[in-house]
């Protein structure tokens, strides 16, 4: 995620960190290479036809509603992923409350925590896809990387330790509610990373952005003329831009540079609960380069 300070005009203009021009300039070059070259026929050689610009008009606004729309529901994924890590943020700062208070031994609470880090970076894991290779030998074991579901493996030692270690039936029940509320969040986060947007509007609106693009000289040319290519890369900047950052959005668990900070809300809850653990409270993470991973 990038993070920063409200930036003035001019690193507003010229920011390219966090942008998505890097990415979209390609096709952005294309569009507007085939626009100066189909002026430069209409000058040169024959008059190709000319159309009325209002149909583009009307053509243009239905495109940007649509592509607003899928911007907003890629967006409503984006914040949603990170409710629910600000749940299970809230969730794991009152389990170490709570254990505190219904387990009796200490080393029963410490082994709670321990495991609660561990399936924070597990969660973490599992849901960018990432090797077991890159499971952290502070949190998690190999007995833990070689679970079939990382998360659902930790929980369930988690499960395993309050089942013993809980005195009564009522601390058993309060801490299982604690660890359903955790279950409820990490499913949702995995609905989000396993259900993408649907693909039929991928195609739909490369296809549309390109089409306009392309028609767009022949309603531009006659009053802009050779400025009609400066005219389409502007549109293109827009549209292919909006549709980019669906693609980001909709993806809120990826290691891009609009993706949710994971690794550092996983710091959140080491730093969280380290006073707990006695361990030394680790610093937060800090952006590099205005990126927060």
């Amino acid at each position: 995620m990038i993070i920063r300070d409200k930036p003035g005009s001019l690193q507003l203009l010229f920011s390219v960190r966090g942008s998505v021009l890097p990415r979209i300039l390609p096709r952005i070059v294309v569009v507007t290479a085939f626009a100066a070259l189909l002026v430069w026929l209409d000058v040169s050689f024959a008059m190709l036809p000319h159309t009325d610009a209002a149909p583009f008009a009307v053509f243009g606004v239905a495109l940007s509603l649509f592509l607003g729309f899928r911007n907003n529901a890629a967006h409503d994924r984006w914040w949603e992923g990170r409710k629910l890590w600000g749940q299970i943020i809230a969730d794991m700062r009152s389990l170490a409350r709570e254990v505190q208070i219904f387990l009796p031994e200490e080393a029963d609470r410490r082994n709670i925590l321990h495991l609660a880090i561990g399936f924070a970076h597990a969660h973490r894991m599992n849901l960018r896809r990432l090797p077991a290779t890159a499971a952290p030998q502070d949190w998690l074991t190999a007995e833990d990387t070689a679970q079939p579901h990382l998360p659902c493996g930790v929980l369930n030692r988690m499960t395993g330790t309050i089942e013993r270690a809980a005195p009564d039936g009522f601390a058993r029940r309060a801490l299982a509610e604690r660890l359903a509320s955790i279950a409820r969040a990490q499913a949702g986060c995995e609905r989000i990373a396993t259900t993408p947007l649907p693909y039929v509007y991928s195609p739909l609106i490369f296809r549309t952005t390109y089409l306009y693009c392309g028609l767009i000289p022949f309603g531009l040319v006659e009053t802009a003329g050779w400025m009609s290519p400066i005219f389409v890369a502007i549109m293109a900047y827009i549209f292919f831009g909006l549709a980019e950052v669906t693609e980001e959005l909709a993806h809120p668990f990826g290691e891009t540079v609009n993706g949710l900070p994971l690794d550092a809300m996983c710091r959140t809850i080491e730093i969280s609960l380290a006073p707990y653990l006695d361990l030394p409270v680790p610093a937060p993470k800090q952006a590099e380069r205005f990126y927060l991973s």
